[in-house]
């Protein structure tokens, strides 16, 4: 609670000290100025409890930021069809032009504004680190390697969301508007050296919430496979293990729950804040039973909108109010969901196959996932009328519409969506509750992958194998391995963890620089055309010029498929793997060129882009 409390102080001291109108434009509102505040380590402890705070406001709130990400991928779609707008035809709503920061629409452009914000406050610690004295070199080479970890975090996600984008060395003192666009590849090779710096001296042992060696390790990982640097990563995952092993046995006061297992002790809020769990690298704190902090609202972002579900002679079914009885009652026991994020067939079906059918993870353990036909039709007022449906059972209507079928029928993992919220009187839309940014399962993982650039299968499954025995799943064989088989795990484990759009434009860009062939599609990918031919003919849907393109579309059960309602048909198309530049901000840097993504109006005023230095 304490780390709770100091957390809003000095990220409200320096919101009004260094918060900004414009996405790269310093301006002072308070006494809080860089003069004064970043006199000594504790005002560099400001700035990186604002970059915290970014990093949370990322996973939390209604129609959080992440969202974004998981529907432009495999595993979900929007599915808020009662209006027009969200992402759901790429091709008319993901335009540089349109509102791209808006719950209603898309998240996009809160990625833009948001990194900047977050490399900013980094950058004013990198340039003024050498101007404050520290009681040790410990302590100052610490502050800076989490000043780096925290502008290489959103440059790695820059760079694979945006592509080519403004390195911002320094401190922004005054206004500037001569900004150019640089390349990515020399921004991620910037990135390691600054996390080479930072694996070194940052400590291992942190405050939850914080920085730590392992966090900075994990990162470092990723990019070092960006760059073809495999055995790096490899020997990184592998310190990283040793020191933070899997979670394997049931801990925290939820082990003598019924209907839980494993699944549900490591992602529930108690191992979250549990001090003996050593899986977590990195996490985003948020503290229950605190009143006005920013609530996950994980179920209300997730889960299916039940409340619209009438019982088969076309009664109200479904009420969430307090005179329900006991036996009969949703809000504490599932959540209520208004299905932003509609999960596909792909993750809530074929995902599973029969190697998984003892997974803890999966669909099989009916503990672990829920769906509507767990509920029940509770409305009293069908009691009163003696009607038969009270008290049974949701089905699904045959008549249903596309739309309340997109939005309310759908299974979804319960053991990672859960949250109580005893503070709020809406608390089943989800809680305050810390979150898992970087775990050990995932550093399993990546090690795998790193090992598949090597053409190492049988190492592959070995590292796979590892997370699949933790949760019940049967072992891989060197003939199972594939990318596809990489990144199914993924998305079994790192649900609502991962950017997964993000990581799929990662594996997407390494297939393409590499020339390696992608067995699972049969196709060998160039960084020439990985975009696609832009032009008027940008709303390219023809496979083979980009993995995420071709896996989203082979996946994803709605994309392409025809699938319509009466707001949208769902569309994505080459380009879109990488997203718009938003308009405003090319349009307010009057002295200089920030480039516009291939296939987007505004792509034939690109210049090359600059080279970072290292």
């Amino acid at each position: 609670m304490k780390n709770y409390k100091i957390y809003s102080i000095l990220l409200s001291v320096f919101i009004l000290g260094g918060c900004s109108d414009s996405w790269l434009e310093p301006k002072p509102l308070s006494f809080y100025t860089p003069e004064n505040t970043y006199i000594d380590a504790e005002g560099f402890e400001a700035a990186l409890f604002a970059c915290e705070g970014v990093m949370h406001e990322e996973y939390n709130g209604d129609g959080c930021a992440i969202l974004t990400e998981m529907i432009q991928s495999d595993i979900c779609v929007e599915g808020t069809t009662d209006k027009a707008g969200p992402q759901m035809d790429m091709d008319k709503s993901l335009l540089p032009d349109a509102n791209l920061n808006n719950m209603d629409y898309t998240r996009v452009g809160w990625y833009w504004i948001n990194a900047y914000k977050a490399i900013k406050y980094a950058n004013i610690i990198i340039a003024r680190i050498d101007e404050v004295t520290f009681a040790n070199e410990t302590i100052r080479n610490s502050i800076l390697g989490q000043a780096y970890f925290h502008r290489a975090y959103w440059y790695y996600k820059l760079v694979h969301q945006f592509g080519d984008v403004p390195f911002l060395e320094g401190e922004l003192t005054e206004p500037k508007v001569d900004f150019y666009s640089h390349d990515r590849w020399s921004i991620l090779e910037r990135m390691k050296k600054d996390l080479d710096f930072a694996y070194i001296h940052v400590p291992e042992l942190v405050d939850r919430g914080r920085v730590s060696k392992s966090a900075c390790g994990t990162l470092l990982m990723k990019i070092n496979i960006c760059l073809g640097f495999n055995d790096e990563a490899i020997k990184i995952g592998q310190d990283i293990v040793a020191k933070h092993p899997l979670m394997t046995e049931r801990f925290t006061i939820n082990k003598s729950k019924p209907n839980t297992n494993l699944m549900h002790d490591l992602h529930s809020v108690e191992a979250k804040l549990d001090m003996t769990n050593t899986e977590g690298l990195m996490y985003i704190v948020s503290y229950p039973n605190v009143t006005g902090s920013l609530s996950s609202q994980l179920m209300r972002n997730t889960l299916p909108r039940i409340v619209g579900v009438s019982t088969p002679d076309g009664m109200t079914g479904i009420v969430f109010t307090n005179n329900v009885e006991p036996k009969y009652e949703i809000n504490t026991i599932y959540g209520r969901g208004i299905g932003r994020a509609r999960i596909t067939n792909y993750y809530q079906y074929t995902l599973w196959t029969e190697k998984e059918r003892n997974d803890l993870r999966g669909v099989y353990n009916r503990d672990s996932w829920k769906s509507p036909a767990d509920m029940w039709y509770n409305d009293p007022a069908l009691k009163n009328k003696g009607n038969i449906y009270y008290g049974q059972h949701l089905v699904k209507n045959p008549a249903m519409s596309v739309e309340d079928s997109v939005r309310a029928w759908y299974q979804w993992p319960h053991f990672k969506l859960f949250v109580p919220d005893p503070v709020s009187s809406s608390w089943y839309w989800g809680g305050e509750t810390p979150m898992y940014i970087y775990r050990t399962a995932e550093v399993y993982l990546l090690m795998g992958e790193a090992y598949y650039w090597k053409n190492q299968p049988a190492q592959v499954a070995e590292m796979l194998n590892i997370v699949r025995a933790r949760a019940g799943a049967d072992p891989l064989t060197t003939a199972d391995i594939s990318i596809a088989s990489i990144v199914d795990e993924r998305a079994r484990e790192l649900y609502y963890e991962e950017n997964r759009h993000l990581e799929l434009t990662r594996i997407a860009f390494t297939f393409a620089k590499t020339g390696k062939t992608c067995e699972y599609f049969g196709h060998t990918y160039s960084l020439e055309n990985i975009s696609g031919l832009g032009g008027a003919g940008a709303n390219v849907k023809q496979t083979g010029y980009n993995f995420w393109y071709d896996w989203v579309v082979e996946k994803n059960n709605f994309y392409n498929k025809g699938v319509s309602h009466r707001w949208a048909e769902y569309k994505i198309s080459v380009h879109h793997m990488l997203w718009p530049v938003p308009a405003s901000a090319i349009n307010a840097n009057t002295g200089g060129v920030i480039n516009q993504n291939i296939g987007y109006p505004g792509a034939e005023k690109n210049l090359p882009p600059l080279k970072v230095e290292l």
